[in-house]
């Protein structure tokens, strides 16, 4: 039992995507079919889905999943390595397989809290767009330009009063 049973008015109505056998997947939210890059979507969107079997029902839903970072990690630049990968495979069938699901799901959960932050601190730092974040230095240079313009001028401007006496022509009189 994974916790608690809600009665049904109570549960989250999960947003269903039915799978045919001719592999193609509807989304029975907008009536539509999608594609896998469609569920993908969904996913970086946060929206929160099942997968069915058209006919009987059965939760397809991780085959999905699996499909969609088995096709990111063939495309472009993957994120887990040869030896990530057999790692984690030696770990089916042996005793600690059930913790090692939830290691990784607590980790994962910790690298994006501390993303999160991260983001948050940058974002407080340079500001919230990179755009911003060049206004302010800019500004900020101008400033430091000007300050400098004001020394140098303001200096030069003071000869008179600070400028050392030559003790050769203060003794001429």
């Amino acid at each position: 039992m994974l916790g608690p049973q809600l009665p049904p008015d109570l549960r989250m109505a999960n947003r269903i995507i039915k799978k045919y056998p001719n592999r193609r997947l509807y989304d029975t939210e907008i009536s539509s079919y999608i594609t896998i890059e469609d569920v993908r979507q969904l996913i970086v969107d946060g929206e929160e889905f099942e997968v069915r079997d058209a006919k009987s029902g059965e939760d397809l839903t991780r085959q999905v999943l699996l499909q969609i970072i088995a096709e990111h990690e063939q495309d472009g630049e993957p994120m887990l390595s040869t030896q990530l990968l057999s790692q984690i495979i030696r770990f089916y069938g042996d005793s600690l397989q059930g913790f090692m699901g939830s290691y990784l799901e607590r980790s994962m959960q910790m690298f994006l809290e501390q993303q999160n932050q991260f983001r948050h601190q940058m974002g407080s730092m340079l500001g919230q767009t990179p755009w911003a974040m060049m206004n302010q230095l800019t500004e900020r240079n101008l400033e430091l330009w000007k300050e400098f313009q004001q020394t140098m001028v303001g200096g030069l401007g003071r000869t008179g009063d600070a400028a050392p006496q030559d003790p050769a022509k203060s003794r001429v009189k």
